[in-house]
């Protein structure tokens, strides 16, 4: 079975002015489009083909096929990304989600900063993540296509992409100005919420 390139869940504008329509249809109708077409070329006629995205992923890192992992990390992560984001976002965890953050990091304004910490400084092109690390949480910061799928013991909640094609059209340079726009207005809590009990194969 191929790799199926998503929908976004919500309409291409949904999330202006923090994300433009215009950003959405180069990172999702473009970059991650190209993700997975390239993924799929990749496994055609391959041991690989009738696997799912997630088994993919984790024996192109086992083989060291650099191009197949990288393309088929950001077919994931990119799915992923759409779902940490929501025209809904913001507010604060609740439940199970919000005493791992308060244990983890004290409030949410200190687990605000501390993530607005690691993504601003995440050099270069990569992802900060929130993850499930034994029975707490953390915040992660990953390089180029690196997932938490190939970390043992890392269970990725949510993610923020600070490649430059996520925010430059918007922001330009200020990588600063686009996390504080998915912290205060775009974070999907519930969907990091839903996570805690799922396994990795059903995450998106």
């Amino acid at each position: 079975m191929a790799v199926t390139f998503p929908d976004l869940p919500y309409a291409q504008d949904a999330l202006a002015p923090a994300i433009s329509a215009e950003t959405l249809s180069y990172h999702h109708g473009k970059h991650h489009k190209a993700y997975v077409t390239k993924t799929n070329d990749a496994i055609k006629g391959t041991d690989l083909e009738n696997k799912s995205l997630v088994e993919i992923v984790r024996a192109a890192k086992a083989k060291g096929d650099q191009g197949l992992f990288n393309n088929s990390a950001q077919s994931w992560n990119h799915t992923f990304l759409w779902n940490s984001y929501s025209p809904n976002g913001g507010g604060e965890p609740t439940g199970k989600l919000k005493e791992l953050v308060d244990s983890a990091f004290g409030s949410l304004d200190d687990f605000k900063s501390k993530f607005k910490e690691k993504a601003t400084g995440n050099f270069a092109s990569g992802w900060t993540w929130l993850c499930l690390s034994g029975n707490s949480v953390e915040i992660l910061n990953t390089d180029d296509a690196d997932t938490p799928l190939v970390h043992d013991g890392k269970k990725a909640l949510l993610t923020l992409d600070v490649w430059e094609h996520a925010y430059y059209l918007d922001k330009q340079n200020d990588r600063g100005a686009y996390v504080d726009d998915f912290l205060n207005k775009l974070i999907n809590w519930d969907f990091a919420a839903q996570n805690l009990d799922k396994d990795e194969e059903n995450l998106v």
